[in-house]
């Protein structure tokens, strides 16, 4: 099998791998009725990954091909998770949605939750797999036992 089929299919498991952590937070909002559940965080998490994949694989191309010279092409990679936060702000921003006669705000911890799993699948990318684990792991203790303890603190 040629490299690049391999290296591909690799690239499609990590994706997955993804798709599953962002999905365990999602399952979590979906399993709360809250409006940005399973698919919302699984897709954001999928592209966030592949923001960060894909800009590794354009890189080496470029640095790869005859066209260019290896020195000419440069990377900066916070100017990639630069601009997923940016997306994730605009996505983020359409989940949050005040009640002026009763002064509080709805959807606030599931943008926090969207804008938590877009790092996960940027882990992925880096092929940081513990770290993006434990902190899916992290993200739902938080919205699983705090939110239970807050419930029962402040009802």
């Amino acid at each position: 099998m040629p490299e690049w089929i391999l290296q591909e299919l690799e690239i499609l498991a990590q994706a997955l791998a993804a798709l599953v952590l962002g999905g365990l937070v999602g399952w979590e909002r979906e399993s709360q009725s809250k409006w940005a559940g399973l698919r919302t965080h699984m897709l954001v998490c999928l592209a966030s990954f592949l923001f960060v994949k894909l800009s590794f694989m354009l890189v080496g191309s470029a640095r790869d091909s005859p066209v260019f010279l290896g020195e000419m092409i440069q990377s900066d990679p916070v100017r990639i998770i630069e601009a997923i936060v940016t997306g994730l702000a605009f996505l983020g921003a359409g989940t949050i949605f005040r009640d002026q006669e009763k002064n509080w705000a709805r959807g606030l911890t599931t943008a926090a939750s969207l804008l938590a799993v877009a790092p996960v699948g940027i882990a992925v990318a880096l092929e940081r797999y513990v770290l993006a684990t434990g902190i899916s792991l992290l993200v739902l203790l938080i919205l699983r036992v705090f939110g239970s303890l807050e419930k029962k603190v402040f009802e």
